[in-house]
């Protein structure tokens, strides 16, 4: 088995392969932006963690394509959660789940296209990470934000009728 086969495998159980867990493609399909945007006690909400994940898999593809690693000091995580309390309907919720699933189409389609020789090279600014162990650690990365919002998810339902 390659390196390859190994992250569209794990690119692939995270959103859209029913696999040990139910895919980010599937949690998310039946929730309107009321839902997502519902938030927990720790202000946390499934809308806040999906942005999360569209920002570090579109930063890490960016980072990928490029070939580089560059420290950015001007990301603050926290940042990344962010969502725009003006913003929450249906029409911006179906724009976020579809970058979602863009960046995954972009993940599996560079994956695919990669040479072994591009996953094997290593990333001299970032800890000499080979690319395949950065990517397969953004992947477990999806899966515990995936956990999450399961989570999320369920909490959600139980909390109120009116909210399915």
């Amino acid at each position: 088995m390659s390196y390859k086969s190994i992250l569209l495998d794990q690119l692939n159980a995270c959103y859209n392969d029913k696999s040990w867990f139910i895919p980010l493609h599937e949690i998310l399909i039946d929730l309107n932006a009321a839902q997502a945007a519902w938030e927990t006690e720790s202000k946390q909400s499934i809308w806040s963690i999906v942005n999360h994940l569209i920002f570090w898999n579109e930063k890490w593809l960016e980072r990928y394509n490029a070939g580089q690693f560059e420290l950015d000091s001007t990301i603050n995580n926290e940042d990344t959660f962010y969502v725009n309390p003006h913003s929450i309907n249906d029409l911006e919720w179906k724009k976020t789940l579809q970058r979602l699933e863009t960046v995954f189409i972009y993940w599996n389609r560079v994956i695919e296209e990669s040479s072994d020789a591009k996953l094997i090279s290593v990333i001299p600014s970032y800890y000499n990470a080979p690319w395949w162990g950065v990517v397969s650690n953004l992947c477990i990365h999806n899966a515990y934000h995936i956990g999450q919002i399961m989570l999320l998810k369920k909490q959600l339902l139980s909390s109120s009728p009116t909210s399915q």
